[in-house]
């Protein structure tokens, strides 16, 4: 008896193929491109998460043929907040506007004063990013598109759409659209109905643990799978990697270090306090939510300097900081390459390189860049510190998690024991 794991992130699709101790068996990686028409603007095309999808399972079953036939269920995990509008006949209407898309910043406010008690019911202020005022944004500058919509969903339940057939989403994934009533774990219809939508356009919630049909029969033949194969809830990103490292208990907390970046913390109860930045959200799992300090800005950061410096090869860049590291560095580095969450809520927030002069070297933008995320990181510390989160170890998962470097860095910049978890940068795959 084998499993899937498929996690739709926003560079790439990873899926991993695991036994029934959860040992590794095998996994693949596609990367994914990504679209900006205009500035702030951040889209990807829907159907290439799907080729995505073929492609990475097609590498699984070369890889482990025995294993893969045997695939019993499968589990969906993913970027969060983006928006795919979909038909009728389950077909992408228009390219998804992403997480870190800036386009909806007057919808926001238009929201927050439409429902007044909005960040109590949401867990958090209305952020451009969240799915809700793209929909506010669609409905005044695309009303052809948002006219044919069907179903709005997140990206990894387009996947799931097709795959069986069912609309249907994760609590997390739902906290994730501003439309989640987060205490009730159910749709808020003053929040749809201020976006000019009711719950006939919302996918069926279902916790994370809970099966939500199983793969269309015409897949499983075609893929050579032995039989039929249970599609469970799953998870937006964060939650997904929470389940996966056990994160799971009131206090647990740990730290997802991918293209954006996260700091979580469990909860066993409903605890909102968006006035500080932080999102208070529904788990993956009955009875448990988080808070959580989202910044949008995380490895993706040492990816653009590496495409500045001209070296593809970010291990090369990493080894090379690492041999010149003297101390910290004399730069500093604002990471807000794609505006900011936590704690800024803006946008428009971009980054810096600060004290650049003529005998700068380039691997010192790279440590710069480490550091720059390291400090974001703390910063996000000291907001959970100050909501009563008392902390202790930290794990850190995600493909930033590779680089023991850059994990000394952050455990010295928090001032307290970071843990890698064996395949954790794998994230919540």
């Amino acid at each position: 008896m084998t499993f899937l794991g498929i996690d739709l992130g926003t560079s790439a699709l990873k899926a991993v193929l695991v036994d029934g101790d959860q040992a590794i068996l095998a996994q693949a990686e596609i990367p994914l491109g990504i679209s900006s028409p205009r500035p702030g603007w951040w889209e990807q095309d829907p159907r290439d998460w799907w080729d995505a999808l073929v492609g990475a399972l097609a590498e699984l079953r070369a890889a482990r043929p025995v294993a893969f036939r045997e695939v019993k269920a499968l589990g969906l995990s993913g970027q969060m907040h983006g928006a795919v509008l979909v038909d009728r006949s389950g077909q992408a209407i228009r390219a998804a506007i992403l997480w870190n898309d800036a386009r909806a910043q007057a919808e926001c406010s238009e929201l927050e004063a439409s429902v007044l008690d909005l960040a109590r019911i949401a867990g958090v202020a209305a952020m451009p990013g969240f799915t809700a005022p793209k929909l506010l944004w669609l409905k005044r500058n695309e009303p052809e598109s948002y006219a044919r919509i069907w179903k709005v969903l997140s990206p990894k339940d387009y996947l799931r759409l097709r795959l069986s057939g069912d609309a249907a989403t994760d609590m997390c994934d739902a906290a994730g659209t501003l439309w989640l009533d987060e205490a009730a774990r159910d749709w808020s219809e003053p929040i749809l109905a201020a976006t000019g939508l009711s719950r006939e356009a919302m996918p069926r919630l279902a916790e994370g643990s809970e099966p939500t049909g199983e793969l269309a029969p015409a897949l499983t033949a075609q893929w050579g799978i032995g039989g039929p194969v249970v599609i469970a809830g799953g998870a937006g990103d964060a939650a997904g990697a929470g389940v996966g490292i056990g994160a799971v208990e009131d206090g647990d907390a740990f730290i997802s270090l991918g293209t954006s970046a996260q700091f979580f913390v469990t909860d066993d109860r409903y605890r909102p306090r968006p006035d500080s930045g932080l999102h208070a959200f529904a788990h993956a799992l009955p009875g448990r939510w988080f808070r959580m300090a989202a910044m949008l800005n995380g490895a993706s950061c040492l990816q653009w300097t590496a495409r500045l410096l001209g070296e593809p090869d970010i291990e090369i860049l990493l080894a090379r900081a690492e041999a010149a590291y003297a101390g910290p560095s004399r730069l500093i580095f604002l990471p807000y390459l794609s505006g900011e969450r936590t704690p800024h809520n803006d946008p428009f927030a971009r980054g810096v390189f600060f004290g650049l002069d003529p005998a700068t070297e380039p691997v010192e933008l790279v440590q710069a860049t480490l550091e720059g995320v390291a400090l974001s990181l703390a910063e996000a510390q000291g907001l959970l510190r100050s909501a009563g989160v008392r902390l202790g170890p930290v794990a850190v998962v995600g493909g930033g998690a590779r680089s023991r470097f850059w994990m000394q860095m952050l455990a010295h910049a928090l001032g307290r024991e970071v843990i890698r978890h064996a395949g954790g940068e794998s994230g919540p795959a």
